[in-house]
């Protein structure tokens, strides 16, 4: 059952579709250009796939990417404009689908991974949907996670879960109404996959080469047999 916050993470997003649109293709987020799109790429192809879900997959540049190297690719997202750009584009088929459609069993497809990249920005949404991608998954598949790296996304809050106000900074003026996400820290997105079956297989964290600092975590799971 989606939340009033996970209601406002979407009506954000379906907002700001053509300002995210225009920013991933022209390269204009910095932390992407820099580390984490490359990190992701390399997690995933690490893992071998021939088949992969991407699980809010936006304008569908990962999809692209990942079928470049020959895999299949699915993507779902539950934004219309991002489907229909990721379709235009092609390399994949692409879906819209939110996350209580995936938790109802609407997609009906497995995959050796199962991709979520900076796409896990509510609570119990969140929760639901990690618990239903098992049933997502081939024997020995893998679900990756990136996501903001707790520690540095903490800043000077308290380091507990929570849910935190939404921002651009960073961002083009043509981002507006920022929506709110659930911060949760490094035990907390351990429990997840651990309580949802998971065993952790891997963590990354990739880092900005100027700075050292982490740009992101990343998370590899199995199912637990």
């Amino acid at each position: 059952m989606t939340s009033h916050r996970d209601a406002k993470i979407v009506e954000t997003w379906a907002t700001n579709a053509a300002a995210w649109i225009s920013a991933v293709r022209n390269r204009q987020i910095e932390s992407r250009a820099q580390v984490t799109d490359a990190a992701i790429v390399d997690v995933v192809l690490s893992r071998s796939p021939s088949t992969v879900l991407d699980l809010g997959c936006g304008e569908g540049w990962l999809a692209r990417k990942l079928s470049s190297f020959g895999c299949e690719v699915i993507g779902t997202d539950t934004v219309s404009a991002f489907v229909d750009t990721a379709r235009s584009a092609g390399a994949g088929a692409f879906y819209q689908l939110s996350y209580d459609d995936i938790v109802a069993g609407k997609l009906a497809v497995t995959a050796d991974a199962v991709v979520i990249n900076f796409a896990l920005f509510g609570h119990e949404s969140s929760e639901q949907l990690i618990r239903a991608i098992p049933a997502l998954l081939n024997a020995r598949g893998v679900l990756v996670v990136q996501t903001l790296h707790p520690l540095v996304a903490c800043g000077h809050r308290p380091y507990r879960d929570g849910w935190r106000e939404g921002s651009w900074t960073g961002f083009s003026a043509e981002f507006r109404d920022p929506a709110p996400w659930y911060f949760r820290t490094l035990e907390s997105w351990i429990n997840l996959f651990t309580t949802a079956g998971f065993t952790l297989l891997e963590m990354r964290e990739p880092v900005y080469p100027m700075t050292q600092q982490p740009a992101s975590v990343i998370f590899v799971a199995g199912v637990m047999r």
